[in-house]
């Protein structure tokens, strides 16, 4: 896939709730096995009713198709995931330049096991600016706080 296919546009929840959340779903499953699924599927319901609807949220097509999406809570990204078979085209790096030309900065929190993001983001110009021992939930995950400025 070319990144010239690749078209960003607002989320709408009518079309795009159920497919936002398989992708989350999915993407979460591949990066985040240390969870568990049992977890995630609990988590899911958040993602759909909290997280998706009362966020700022940009989503990722090729072909008319949703391939991706990220949240964003004023400059935080709240989230941003790629449909596992889209994974290594561009379109994080797509959607990450979206963001960061409508915020100018932007900030994250991502588990320090999930090493591919912590590549991706320090790729990006992302600098970590602190950690914590445990995630949103009490659990005891690792998180790095990650920042970057636009130019």
């Amino acid at each position: 896939m070319e990144n010239h296919d690749l078209k960003i546009r607002p989320f709408s929840a009518d079309t795009d709730l159920k497919r936002l959340s398989d992708i989350w779903f999915d993407s979460s499953l591949k990066a985040h096995p240390f969870i568990g699924e049992r977890r995630l599927v609990e988590q899911r319901r958040l993602i759909e009713e909290e997280y998706l609807p009362k966020a700022e949220t940009w989503v990722a097509c090729h072909e008319g198709e949703a391939v991706g999406f990220i949240s964003l809570l004023g400059c935080f990204v709240g989230g941003i995931f790629v449909a596992p078979d889209h994974q290594g085209m561009g379109i994080g790096r797509k959607l990450i330049s979206h963001a960061l030309d409508q915020k100018g900065e932007l900030s994250l929190e991502v588990y320090l096991a999930n090493t591919q993001a912590m590549r991706f983001y320090t790729s990006f110009g992302f600098r970590e600016v602190s950690r914590r021992d445990t995630d949103d939930f009490g659990y005891p995950f690792p998180n790095a706080v990650l920042y970057l400025k636009g130019r």
